[in-house]
């Protein structure tokens, strides 16, 4: 026989509100700062010709994606429609997957060329491409 003092629902209640608040302490610092639960997770990297971008954001529509560049700081925007059923006979039990509103912002080099922007989206992937400015590329000076 199976004796509880409490409904299950709550039980369920108050195990959802302890791992949400681990969460709110487990944060681990990134390059750029505290960006730990941030949506959608980035790789930034760069090259002499471009510095790139990848934003892993699977499951969206790419019209829903906002991508803009101005004064020097790129901004990644849109949103998630939650997939999960929410009415009063249902109860979610775990929720790991972002829904809702995102904005991811990146500062960006002095020497990139806002006006040499490619954009994709493929496989849940974004990859932006952002050239750098033919003056900042390196040469190689011939010597006479």
């Amino acid at each position: 026989m199976d004796f509880s003092l409490f409904p299950r629902d709550l039980v369920a209640e108050i195990d959802r509100l302890q791992r949400q608040m681990q969460q709110s302490f487990d944060i681990s610092p990134s390059i750029r700062g505290f960006a730990r639960g941030a949506f959608p997770p980035l790789n930034v990297a760069a090259t002499a010709q471009s510095a790139e971008v990848y934003a892993f954001a699977p499951g969206l529509d790419p019209k829903s994606i906002d991508v803009q560049i101005e004064r020097g700081v790129l901004s990644i925007s849109g949103e998630r429609a939650d997939t999960l059923p929410r009415d009063e006979r249902s109860t979610v039990h775990v929720n790991e997957r972002f829904a809702g509103r995102f904005h991811r912002v990146v500062t960006l080099a002095d020497d990139l060329d806002a006006g040499e922007v490619r954009a994709t989206y493929r496989d849940g992937v974004l990859h932006i491409s952002i050239a750098r400015q033919k003056a900042a590329q390196p040469r190689r000076v011939e010597i006479s």
